[in-house]
């Protein structure tokens, strides 16, 4: 995933940017990036933040920047922000997206005479500077940041700095958000809208799919307006936001404690206590003993101090042992209880396993497992949602495939992801049975969408059934 921060200020810009960005370090653990244009031109600097968290690195750089326009980010994959020189002058970069079609773009752009791209370590393309060789590739930058737009296969919300201003362009879908805030001689753009709250910006206005937005220290013009079709990803609201965050006016909080309550009214499960797994599982879980009567308790804790964010490592075996270390059972609120624990998801389902088996070691006398959204059955094609290399991390494709013998199609999947249809129940079941719950019954993909409360025709589903 990944998250990105921008100021435009008559004043120098650099505090509200450091903050603004390191407010959005639940999006990533990868790389961190600023930079700053002032009266010595541009300024840089990008730091791998997997061992130390954003604050830490930057301490130093945020010192010695000046300047009057700032963007940065934290990313979970390329670094960035990039300083560009071409015909449309310097300017820096930073995006939020992904780009499924890479290889095809590539190719266009060595066959127009592209010289090289920058390797990343892991062999691939820095995603963030083929955008820019797109964005070149027209006469000027709005022109270019429409066509990059809709050239990318995938989604692509972007930042872009010279001495004119900030760009801001919300990718065709807006399957990602973009917010702008505005206090006295500063804007600010932001992917969370709570980032800026505490550095004196209110709400100004929030992108539509495809707009594009210049900012200065004195206003914020859309320089293309913004497409009819939306698919913002549902995902932000179950799992990916902040606590504090709204999108298109629905804050996070309170959509998963409406999504809590609907999975208490469609389930009759007998438990002592209600628990979320922290924290993305708190929410909802707070929803559901809200609604159903039974009382809520957090019989584990996560140990914050040392590890304070939910991503950790990149390799997936390290980030399931550290996930584990993190918790601490409370074996009081444990020992000989009913447990009903909820989680935002269930995507190989190592560690809620895991976690089962920890309950039961600690003396948990059931565990009923409640996710809150509906069975993953396709791998995201548009924001990185996990590093997986293949649907078949998923618990459910690979239930499927057992169950099918292998053959499995489109129509097939469709019949899985029906809560209706008996293969459906036959998947939970052999789910249920292979990761040791008492009982487990997932979210249905109606009642979250009615959680969100929004127009189900503006949200993206693809993850769950499919439909793009």
């Amino acid at each position: 995933m990944g998250g990105f921060f921008g100021v435009a200020s008559q004043e120098d810009c650099v505090f509200d940017l450091f903050f603004g960005i390191d407010y959005h370090s639940h999006l990533g653990t990868r790389r961190g990036g600023m930079a700053v244009y002032g009266e010595d031109g541009f300024n840089r600097a990008i730091h791998n933040i997997e061992n130390a968290p954003f604050r830490t690195k930057f301490d130093k750089d945020v010192h010695e920047m000046k300047g009057n326009y700032g963007i940065g980010c934290i990313s979970d994959y390329e670094p960035q922000p990039l300083i560009i020189r071409s015909h449309h002058g310097t300017y820096a970069l930073t995006t939020v997206g992904k780009i499924n079609n890479i290889k095809e773009l590539t190719q266009k752009m060595f066959d127009k005479g592209h010289a090289h791209f920058q390797e990343m370590s892991g062999g691939e393309i820095n995603a963030t500077e083929l955008v820019a060789a797109i964005i070149n590739q027209k006469d000027n930058l709005i022109e270019g940041l429409s066509y990059a737009l809709e050239a990318i296969d995938g989604s692509m919300s972007i930042l872009l700095m010279n001495h004119a201003g900030i760009y801001a362009a919300r990718d065709k879908y807006g399957r990602t958000p973009i917010v702008i805030g505005r206090k006295e001689n500063s804007f600010c753009v932001s992917f969370e809208n709570f980032a800026y709250k505490n550095l004196g910006y209110a709400d100004y206005k929030e992108l539509g799919p495809g707009e594009v937005i210049v900012m200065t220290p004195k206003n914020c013009v859309t320089l293309v307006n913004p497409n009819e079709e939306m698919k913002i990803c549902t995902f932000l609201w179950i799992y990916y936001g902040y606590p504090a965050s709204s999108y298109e006016g629905v804050n996070v909080e309170k959509m998963r404690y409406a999504c809590g309550e609907k999975m208490a009214k469609r389930d009759n499960v007998k438990a002592d206590i209600v628990a979320g797994v922290p924290d993305s599982g708190t929410a909802h879980a707070v929803g559901y003993a809200n609604a159903s009567g039974i009382p809520f308790s957090r019989p584990f804790i996560k140990y914050t101090p040392t590890w304070p964010r939910s991503f950790m490592p990149t390799i997936q075996s390290k980030r399931d042992l550290i996930a584990k270390m993190k918790l601490l059972a409370v074996e009081e609120l444990i020992r000989d209880k009913s447990l009903l624990l909820i989680d935002d998801s269930i995507v190989r389902g190592t560690q809620l396993r895991e976690t089962t088996e920890f309950l039961y070691q600690s003396g948990a006398k059931e565990v009923h497992i409640r996710p809150a959204c509906p069975p993953l059955l396709y791998g995201c094609k548009y924001l990185n949602f996990s590093r997986s290399t293949s649907e078949l991390d998923l618990i459910t494709r690979r239930v499927i495939e057992r169950l099918e013998n292998g053959n499995v199609t489109d129509e097939v999947l469709h019949e899985y992801a029906d809560p209706e249809n008996e293969k459906y129940e036959r998947m939970i079941e052999e789910i249920r049975k292979e990761l040791n719950f008492t009982s487990l019954r997932y979210n249905r993909l109606d009642d979250m969408l009615d959680a969100v409360g929004i127009d189900k025709c503006k949200l993206c589903t693809y993850c769950w059934d499919g439909k793009e």
